[in-house]
């Protein structure tokens, strides 16, 4: 079961939604130079559907979007998770953040709306930097994403 540390309303990791961060630990990605290690340790409280309930009761609609940071311990229970979201939230966008290349061929795609995928790799820098290697991807019909990683440059490295 994954767990989850925190939570936090953000308005940077995905374009245009005011988010729900929720930081999941557990992580098995461990990227040198990661600013979250405190999530590499299976600490927290168990993130279920009935903990996503309270979540966007708790924050109706000041939030448009929950993003899973993390999870890539069980992608499959993410994308459980993205799918009763979207079922029970019809509104409600779901985003992903996941620290792998690639997303499992376990997880269907179309549970999500936002997709960021890729390592930090320090030296090639964070979605901010066009050098980055991460992509963050917006779905745009059926399982077909679009590549908006572009919405983070402003002009300058």
């Amino acid at each position: 079961m994954l767990k989850y540390v925190n939570t936090g309303v953000v308005f940077q990791e995905i374009p245009d939604e005011v988010t729900l961060a929720v930081n999941i630990s557990n992580c098995p990605c461990r990227c040198p130079g990661c600013h979250s290690r405190y999530l590499w340790g299976d600490v927290g409280e168990p993130l279920t559907p009935l903990v996503l309930d309270g979540f966007i009761r708790e924050y109706g609609d000041d939030i448009t979007c929950i993003c899973f940071m993390g999870g890539d311990s069980e992608p499959e229970y993410v994308d459980m998770l993205a799918r009763y979201v979207h079922k029970a939230y019809p509104k409600m966008k779901v985003g992903w953040y996941s620290g792998r290349t690639r997303i499992s061929s376990a997880v269907n795609k179309a549970d999500f709306d936002y997709i960021k995928v890729g390592p930090y790799i320090e030296h090639l820098g964070c979605l901010k930097s066009r050098t980055t290697n991460q992509r963050l991807y917006k779905r745009a019909s059926g399982d077909g994403f679009t590549d908006i990683t572009y919405r983070f440059w402003n002009g300058k490295d």
